[in-house]
């Protein structure tokens, strides 16, 4: 993989753009959508070549983990726990899935993780800094 491809690491939400608009798109019920609020989720990354295990530590303990290997089908589970198969690819040094109602993107810019989700034309984007 090229050298733009170094996702591991910690990283602790920072902001974000268009949520209320995005969750209600996707039709996650209010109380996630107000759990996820201003969340300082903290993602965490462990990247062997193309395996990753890819962990969202949220307030209060709750995690999950999705763990796939780049072009392979892989069970995944989304924002709002709905477990689902996807095949993540790798796309001008982004990942990339497909969801069952958004495509998801992240990709490491400046340091931070850019994560951006899309569905219908709306798009939401998460931005979280290297804390580790």
């Amino acid at each position: 993989p090229k050298g733009n491809m170094a996702f591991a690491g910690k990283y602790e939400f920072e902001g974000d753009e268009n949520y209320d608009e995005f969750v209600k798109k996707i039709g996650l019920p209010s109380d996630k959508i107000e759990m996820g609020k201003n969340c300082k989720i903290v993602t965490e990354v462990v990247q062997n070549g193309n395996d990753f295990t890819w962990t969202q530590h949220f307030p209060g303990g709750r995690t999950t983990t999705n763990t796939f290997t780049v072009g392979k089908e892989a069970d995944m589970e989304t924002f709002g726990g709905k477990k689902f198969k996807a095949t993540v690819k790798i796309e001008d040094g982004k990942l990339v899935a497909d969801f069952p109602n958004y495509r998801h993107t992240a990709e490491i810019c400046g340091g931070k993780l850019v994560e951006i989700s899309t569905s219908s034309g709306v798009v939401y984007k998460r931005t979280s800094k290297k804390i580790a």
